[in-house]
């Protein structure tokens, strides 16, 4: 069974164009449950009955494992269970017949106008470091990018001329995202005053570089927003995707439509960019209850 979860992880880069995140999740969650398939003694994938894959999902549940999650797990033994049906390596796919966990879906945390201009505003100094967290940070919330896809930016892809950029989501798919002024001019001035140094030969691929001169990583820049949100005095425990999230949220309040905002963000299907409205619909009505005299 493990030989053939390293051809289902060959399979989805070749055939689905997955990036490697996404494939390390599937590893990680499949790992898990192979082991316990091998401690039930199933070692070929007909003998995997519907009531092992029930009984793993129900295990983890006792460790704590959130419905969400376990929901993803589900997903992941279904795709693994498909691929075999697929390449004939099975001749049933056992966890069509079990049900996923009930999730209840919840709003996604967004910043605030006030808290969004705090933020971009605690990078104040003119250190070299400053200068790049004000362009990250700028160029995050003014485009909604994956915090994958902004530290994975290339020079080439990024034309602040015309004010867009290019830029590979899931599925290695490409898409085209404009970039406002007030970004642009933060970037500029980082690739100006900091990058050149950085790099003077241009021999550096990435747009955004740690101190050390090399491509900033997720967890660096995990730890950038975080430092920037103490020093703005935000409170909550935000994220990359906390910036995601307000760009969403902040464009749909002011008038654009869900379609656009689907695009921009590179959801493959408009439902899941549907969550948004719920939240600006959230937002009217507090509006409404705290403002109207029979609210």
């Amino acid at each position: 069974m493990n030989r053939l979860l390293d051809l289902f992880l060959a399979w989805l880069s070749a055939e689905r164009g997955l990036s490697r995140n996404t494939r390390d999740a599937y590893a990680a969650d499949l790992a898990r449950y192979l082991d316990s398939l091998e401690a039930r003694d199933r070692r070929e994938p007909d003998q995997v009955l519907p009531t092992d894959i029930a009984e793993f999902l129900a295990r983890e549940r006792e460790r704590g494992l959130a419905p969400r999650s376990r929901a993803r797990l589900l997903s992941s033994i279904r795709m693994f269970h498909k691929f075999l049906l697929i390449e004939r390596y099975a001749t049933v796919n056992p966890a069509t017949l079990v049900d996923a966990p009930r999730t209840a879906r919840t709003l996604p945390m967004f910043l605030n106008n006030s808290e969004v201009e705090a933020l971009l505003a605690a990078p104040a100094g003119d250190r070299p470091e400053d200068i790049r967290d004000r362009a990250m940070l700028e160029l995050l919330y003014a485009t909604g990018l994956r915090v994958s896809e902004l530290v994975g930016l290339k020079l080439r892809e990024l034309n602040l001329a015309v004010g867009y950029l290019m830029t590979v989501g899931k599925g290695n798919k490409e898409r085209l995202v404009p970039v406002g002024e007030t970004a642009c001019r933060r970037v500029a001035d980082y690739l100006e005053r900091v990058r050149t140094r950085q790099d003077p030969e241009g021999s550096k691929t990435h747009l955004f570089l740690s101190r050390l001169g090399e491509a900033m990583t997720r967890q660096a820049f995990w730890n950038i927003i975080k430092k920037r949100a103490y020093q703005a005095g935000i409170a909550r425990n935000i994220s990359p995707h906390t910036l995601r999230h307000s760009f969403a949220t902040h464009l749909l309040a002011n008038g654009a439509d869900l379609r656009s905002v689907q695009l921009m963000l590179g959801h493959a299907d408009l439902s899941s960019t549907q969550i948004y409205t719920h939240v600006t619909k959230e937002r009217l009505k507090k509006l409404h209850q705290s403002i109207h005299p029979r609210g």
